[in-house]
């Protein structure tokens, strides 16, 4: 949602433009148009991450393969009184910049259990269910492969979806596949990252500090706790850090104070519409005036929807493809190869997506229909079903994330890289395969599209 807080009036006679000239006034230029859309369209994230995650690839398996090693794992430190915080840059991409990530995740989570598809328990049924068989699924088939293995920590890397990725094959699926899908897959990775953020903090945090631990809690607390009285955000930001720091030195992933603070964002706006007063900007033209009414404008705006807005681009746009480019570089050799495919931890992550995806969304959805938990659409058969569900084995972010909490730059963890990528790609396919005979939109799943 925008707000256009500046109203033109006209200065002088041969000024045409007026304030009902909405069509002067509030539209961009056309050159500015396209990049909006671009920007507005998850499908484009998707994109823009495949691209990301493919140079990535490529430039692990150049020529030039020492520069990317070298990039990713220069050293950078700082010294915060005496504490010495030193990371190298892949892992400040991870453990930094990904709190952007799951801090946009958090207000999600909060917008859709407040005021989006999973406010309702019967409307939210089969997405919740679904998700729950599609995590519970995969992680049985890895454990079982891996049993008793070197590998059998990474049982958390294929219950992600990577919802930027499912959402563009979507988008390019186009009208054969039903809206139903998009709103279902949406929920669904939702409710996976409520999971993913749930196994991380559980299982994939050791020597927990509960000293500093107390200390992030103390910091989140006083968030909540002046979160209705004190509008400035340079408050927020400096809580923020300090919950990040003191999760990181009670060896707890810090990204979870993204989250943290995401669901802990207001939900409900400070002002009502009907009390902006707009008539300021005529009767008493100028900065002042503009500027009281943006403000009021953007009271009548929850914190969670404001954020979400302004954030989701850099979030989408910037930090998970550089994400994508830092872990995504899988170096294969050749002579390696055949030991790579044949791993358990290979073959654990891609039968886990590809299998355990496909297998434990659809199987739990379709038995919540059976026994009337929830209902599907009009025209939305199985097989949208089961083609949503191998579509949910698409994990590329979340998966790659566990990976590096699993795994680290071992050699276990190249080869659950490998699986992940192998076994996205093959999800997509699959996906799209079972997908691609569906009809045109009925009008029932058009309106649901509006």
């Amino acid at each position: 949602m925008r707000y256009s807080p500046f109203v033109t009036t006209p200065q002088d006679p041969g000024d045409r433009r007026t304030t009902s000239d909405s069509s002067v006034i509030s539209r961009p230029p056309k050159f500015v148009r396209p990049l909006i859309d671009f920007l507005e369209r998850e499908a484009s994230a998707g994109i823009l991450l495949i691209i990301a995650a493919a140079i990535a690839i490529a430039w692990a398996n150049s020529p030039w393969s020492a520069s990317y090693d070298d990039l990713w794992n220069t050293h950078l430190a700082v010294d915060l009184g005496g504490r010495v915080l030193e990371l190298n840059l892949r892992e400040w991409v991870n453990d930094l910049a990904m709190v952007l990530f799951f801090f946009v995740a958090g207000l999600e989570i909060k917008r859709e259990l407040t005021h989006g598809e999973l406010r309702d328990p019967k409307q939210a049924a089969l997405p919740i269910i679904g998700a729950f068989g599609g995590m519970i699924v995969p992680a049985v088939i890895y454990s079982i492969v891996n049993a008793g293995g070197d590998g059998s920590r990474g049982w958390g890397i294929p219950m992600a979806t990577d919802i930027a990725i499912v959402m563009g094959v979507v988008a390019m699926l186009g009208t054969r596949a039903p809206s139903w899908a998009k709103l279902f897959l949406l929920a669904l990775a939702i409710v996976d990252d409520i999971g993913a953020i749930v196994v991380i903090a559980i299982f994939y945090s050791e020597g927990v500090s509960f000293i500093w631990l107390g200390v992030a809690v103390v910091a989140l607390v006083v968030a909540v706790s002046i979160r209705s009285r004190v509008p400035f955000i340079g408050a927020y930001l400096a809580l923020g850090a300090i919950c990040w720091f003191a999760l990181h030195m009670a060896s707890i992933h810090p990204t979870l104070a993204g989250v943290a603070f995401g669901l802990a964002a207001p939900v409900t706006p400070t002002r009502s519409r009907v009390l902006i007063d707009a008539s300021a900007t005529r009767e008493q033209p100028g900065f002042s005036a503009a500027w009281e009414v943006s403000r009021q404008a953007r009271a009548t705006v929850s914190v969670v929807e404001w954020l979400q807005n302004r954030l989701h681009p850099w979030s989408a746009f910037i930090v998970v493809p550089i994400f994508a480019l830092a872990n995504a570089g899988v170096h294969v050799e050749v002579s390696e190869l055949s030991g790579m495919v044949t791993n358990p931890v290979t073959w654990g992550v891609i039968l886990g997506l590809v299998v355990g995806k496909t297998v434990g969304i659809a199987s739990a959805t379709l038995i919540a229909v059976k026994l009337r938990i929830g209902r599907l659409p009009r025209g939305v058969t199985p097989r949208y079903v089961i083609g949503a569900a191998a579509l949910g084995g698409i994990g590329f972010t979340v998966s790659l994330f566990v990976t590096e909490l699993a795994f680290g730059e071992s050699i276990l963890g190249e080869d659950a890289r490998l699986g992940v990528l192998v076994g996205s790609i093959i999800a997509a396919l699959v996906g799209t395969a079972i997908m691609t005979p569906g009809e045109v939109l009925t009008a029932d799943d058009q309106m649901l599209d509006e």
